[in-house]
């Protein structure tokens, strides 16, 4: 039996509304012989169904085993041609690329003055939205079309299409240097993490600069500063530099404000370049401007600034979500964050067809790191293992190796020291095998290696002079990747000082906000 989130038929049928398998129902139903075809009748089937079960439709005999595979792609193109007829999906694109069609339609009639008519708005439309790729269609159309009928009332008719296509040329290829650049960045950023020594930021540094093209940045459009920024943005994340991080993400969200229209145009990128500011005010723990950008984005959410669909309210989510974890680890409020961990499992739940495993990773490790901060390690110690133990996982190797040592911290401070031996040694493995083993991590393997070792009356001077070895790595840009992760240090504090790990961050807060 096929896996239920892979067939995608079945996926598909379970994220329309009901106002949107009412329009497939009457869509279907303008022609009568429709009304008793077998693609309807599987529809509703699979409407009903809780579980994608194939033998259950065979069994159904709505289609014999060897027509079922047409008939669900049948199925799948009909659901898809009812979605373009609904005005709720209608974007500008859909509309451009509408008025193509119908173009082309009259071109293939012979009607070639209608066509350059409806050709001309089509091409003013997307150029006035940024859409230069569809306007660059538009204008070699015209150019086809213009071999075959002469239109005397310009005269630089052939001139003037001739110098549009190559203008929109250059810019179509500057724009796909950069959105190449920056989704290349973007894997290794995924892949790997940040830069680890001096060579790896050489590679990258290399990697970046030699494939960044030239440019004037007082002749680039919307579409490609967008880029532009995105690119900076990744090779300032691999890099470690947080404070050109919110430099480009700022620039990044200013952009959109520039040009408010392209908001609705583009409500993603709108809402992603949100998260990587708030991301980089995270990391440089300015918790008051963190603070009121969150606000804006959840005001811009509730009240339409970002138009609203199946695929914004997917990021909406993660975006609102992560960040409000991350506020209440900026204040080390992390008992106040506790209720979010239902409203996220809530979610995760219901947009499991929607959301990378990835990202459920990701809100794992932050709702252990929440336990973890409220002293309840069991539950840590259960969200960890939910990372541990996904084989699938392949991307982030700096989650997975900052879940096993967060893991190990949290197996020590609940007195398991049976499963603390276990866990040393497979940690020990995974990190030698990932070549990931850096100073950090070797002194907090080292430390929990010797724990048992050391007498009950000694290990405040052992936490002590842990800390000190750590703390020299704080500010050094290859090691401090760790405390990104886990605050070692304030764990270490607060075992020190006899507090709470939760009271010494929120004594740091302050002190950052003074």
């Amino acid at each position: 039996m096929p896996n239920q989130q892979k067939e995608s038929l079945f996926v598909l049928i379970k994220s329309l509304s009901k106002s949107e398998k009412r329009q497939f129902k009457l869509y279907v139903g303008r022609f009568e012989g429709n009304t008793n075809a077998k693609f309807l009748a599987l529809f509703t089937f699979l409407d009903k169904s809780n579980v994608y079960d194939e033998q259950a439709i065979l069994k159904k005999k709505i289609v014999t085993k060897q027509q079922l595979s047409n008939l669900k792609a049948n199925l799948y193109k009909q659901i898809l041609r009812s979605l373009r007829l609904n005005p709720a999906q209608h974007n500008i694109r859909i509309t451009i690329r509408e008025q193509l069609d119908y173009a082309t339609i009259l071109y293939n009639k012979g009607l070639y003055s209608q066509s350059l008519k409806l050709l001309d708005k089509a091409k003013i439309l997307a150029l006035e939205h940024e859409e230069k790729n569809i306007a660059y269609e538009i204008v070699e159309l015209e150019k086809i079309i213009e071999t075959q009928y002469i239109t005397r009332s310009i005269s630089t008719r052939a001139e003037e299409l001739t110098t549009q296509a190559a203008s929109l040329s250059v810019q179509n290829t500057l724009t796909s240097k950069l959105s190449n650049l920056s989704l290349q960045l973007y894997g290794i950023l995924l892949k790997v993490g940040y830069v680890k020594n001096e060579k790896d930021h050489e590679e990258v540094t290399e990697f970046f600069h030699s494939r960044l093209p030239a440019l004037d940045l007082n002749e680039l459009g919307f579409r490609e500063r967008l880029w532009l920024y995105k690119a900076h943005l990744w090779y300032s994340f691999l890099t470690q530099d947080f404070l050109a991080c919110y430099k480009y993400a700022n620039k990044w969200v200013d952009l959109f404000k520039a040009y408010p229209k392209m908001i609705e145009i583009n409500p993603v990128f709108y809402l992603k370049g949100n998260h990587y500011l708030l991301e980089s005010l995270f990391y440089i723990k300015h918790e008051v401007k963190f603070k009121e950008v969150l606000l804006q984005l959840e005001y811009d959410i509730k009240n339409d600034v970002i138009p609203q669909n199946d695929n914004t309210s997917v990021l909406s989510f993660l975006y609102v979500y992560m960040n409000k974890l991350n506020y209440h680890f900026l204040t080390g409020t992390f008992s106040e964050g506790l209720y979010l961990v239902a409203e996220v499992n809530e979610k995760i739940a219901a947009f499991e067809n929607r959301i990378d495993q990835h990202h459920v990773m990701i809100f794992y490790y932050k709702i252990a790191s929440l336990y973890f901060g409220t002293g309840d390690n069991k539950k840590c110690i259960e969200y960890l293992q939910k990372i541990i133990n996904d084989k699938s996982l392949k991307v982030r190797e700096d989650l997975l190796c900052f879940s096993r040592i967060l893991n190990l911290v949290a197996h020590y401070e609940l007195g398991l020291d049976y499963h603390l031996e276990t866990q040393l040694k497979s940690t020990y493995k995974y990190l030698l095998k990932m070549d990931d083993l850096h100073e950090v991590q070797k002194e907090m393997i080292k430390f929990l290696k010797g724990l048992g070792d050391i007498y009950p009356h000694q290990i405040k001077n052992a936490f002590k002079e842990l800390h000190a070895k750590l703390k020299l790595f704080e500010d050094d840009p290859y090691e401090r990747r760790a405390f990104l992760y886990l605050d070692i240090l304030s764990w270490l504090e607060s075992n020190i000082e006899n507090k709470p790990v939760a009271e010494i961050i929120q004594a740091k807060a302050k002190q950052l906000i003074r």
